[in-house]
């Protein structure tokens, strides 16, 4: 996780002891709840997997209300779930992004089950197992979604979010089994990964494996290398029913880059249909 989040997190952390110390002498205390968490004892990785959900309001007062579901890898409370629940939350309150149900998926080996096969050296240096990516998307696909649909009132749009390692697996699902997901969100996608062979058989990828119109938003920081792929990306993606919105945001920093670019792909991707009459 970067080091901005994790000083975000540790902050939070920070002022909820506060908070709690700060209470009067004997006063009743109650868990802060933002949302709901189960485990998934998984085959397909084999290993149990914490999932994290935030519901939207309106939600759990109906007893009828369906809703779309996004998805996030990286979904850990100590990864980026916390911001991008409030983030969520913010932008549905404000009436700039549709409800969703958002399912954060809690790490246990990151990079293991990010990453596509490699036959760069240095790529399998970052961990002691990379090339995980389609068993995890086992998982999602025939364990995490199944749950999803029996515990919660969905409807099938579904979408995922990633940055970094997590960008570059939401990249990779889309050329490679694009019917999973109807939107697919990627910040920093690490497209670098491979000697950017993912970049490089894009074009023949969603001739091979084209399916159902899709949505994919990109936003890349100041990584010059990156904005480089992406350029070669959005080439081989054109013609081929996927609606791109690519957003250069040389502002940001690898670091910073995910809270300013959710934000703009959920007002983007996600925005409400106009009120009947108002167009």
């Amino acid at each position: 996780m970067p080091i901005g989040r994790t000083i975000f997190v540790t902050m939070l952390a920070c002022l909820l002891l506060l908070s709690a110390q700060a209470q009067p002498s004997g006063a009743r205390q109650a868990p802060l709840v933002i949302g709901q968490t189960f485990t998934i004892d998984s085959k397909a990785l084999g290993e149990t997997r914490r999932i994290n959900v935030y519901l939207p309001a309106g939600y759990v007062e109906s007893k009828t209300l369906q809703l779309p579901v996004l998805y996030m890898p990286d979904g850990g409370m100590a990864e980026d779930f916390l911001h991008v629940a409030g983030l969520v939350q913010v932008s549905v309150g404000n009436g700039t992004m549709r409800p969703f149900i958002l399912v954060g998926i809690e790490n246990t080996q990151r990079r293991r089950d990010l990453t596509g096969p490699t036959t760069n050296a240095e790529d399998k240096k970052i961990a002691p197992k990379v090339g995980g990516s389609a068993a995890f998307r086992q998982f999602i696909r025939q364990e995490l979604m199944p749950e999803v649909k029996k515990r919660y009132r969905t409807t099938p749009e579904t979408a995922i979010v990633g940055e970094s390692l997590a960008g570059l697996f939401v990249v990779e699902t889309l050329l490679l089994e694009p019917d999973l997901f109807t939107s697919y969100l990627a910040f920093d996608p690490s497209l670098w990964w491979n000697n950017e062979q993912l970049v490089n058989d894009a074009g023949a990828l969603v001739k091979k494996n084209a399916g159902k119109p899709k949505t994919l938003f990109v936003a890349t920081s100041n990584q010059k290398e990156l904005e480089a792929a992406m350029q070669r990306l959005t080439k081989s993606l054109g013609g081929a029913g996927i609606t791109l919105h690519y957003e250069p945001m040389p502002q940001e920093t690898h670091a910073t880059i995910y809270h300013p670019a959710a934000l703009k792909a959920f007002r983007t991707v996600f925005k409400p249909e106009p009120a009947a009459g108002t167009r």
